[in-house]
């Protein structure tokens, strides 16, 4: 394949940021073309992530916030690599997680959701891809939730990514999601990718990296560029 040729984002696989459907887009889409700010030597330069500190539980939801106990649910372990339009990896870049707990409810004030909060699960975490590109969590399989956007509307289960690279103006937000999950052919936000991204945002089930006795595993990839690249919510 002639590489340069091999385009920089495919819009093919991003979602509109106006779709109906989703009915908040309607009112923070915008209406007229986006107007790029060109960014400041301070911007491009700080901070950097390659040296940045992670603590050693910072990566591992099941343990981070204990406590009382274990936190409630079914532990699964999600891993992966970060790659550039080539396949290359990308290393030290620093991802960001959060999630529902494992009845669906978030720990932050504006989620009345009717369902209990976890004292021994707070819902985040990060950690930094090696040299390879790999990552990994350890956490809880999220509840799905209902929301407001119509009649009978429920979530999938699904966690949320951030990605930032060499600097903090580099950030990318994407949803996971797990196979077979029956919510997602009535989720308008899943819905709201092109078909062709849509198999790009499920993880796979990973027998490799389930851990016996402990947790399942799952693999979730992340292309930043080009062909077969990432959905994200803020490309």
């Amino acid at each position: 394949m002639d590489q340069s040729k091999i385009p920089l984002s495919d819009p093919t696989v991003q979602p509109p940021r106006l779709h109906p459907d989703y009915k908040s887009t309607v009112l923070r889409a915008p209406t007229q073309p986006l107007v790029f700010n060109k960014k400041t030597f301070a911007e491009m330069t700080g901070p950097a992530f390659g040296s940045f500190q992670i603590n050693p539980l910072d990566h591992d939801l099941t343990r981070n916030s204990i406590k009382n106990g274990e936190p409630l649910g079914e532990r699964i372990v999600v891993h992966g690599k970060i790659m550039d339009e080539f396949g290359r990896p990308i290393p030290n870049a620093l991802i960001e997680i959060w999630q529902a707990n494992a009845s669906g409810r978030y720990v932050h004030k504006v989620d009345q959701h009717d369902a209990p909060l976890d004292p021994n699960f707070l819902g985040v975490g990060r950690c930094m891809s090696d040299d390879e590109g790999n990552y990994k969590f350890y956490t809880i399989k999220p509840g799905a939730y209902p929301w407001g956007n119509h009649h009978n509307a429920w979530r999938p289960q699904h966690i949320h990514f951030s990605l930032f690279g060499a600097n903090i103006t580099s950030r990318l937000v994407t949803q996971m999601y797990f196979p077979g999950d029956p919510l997602l052919p009535h989720d308008p936000i899943f819905l709201g990718v092109p078909e062709s991204g849509r198999k790009l945002l499920i993880s796979e089930f990973d027998l490799d990296i389930t851990e016996p006795l402990f947790a399942l595993g799952y693999r979730f990839d992340m292309v930043l560029r080009g062909y077969n690249e990432t959905p994200f919510e803020n490309r």
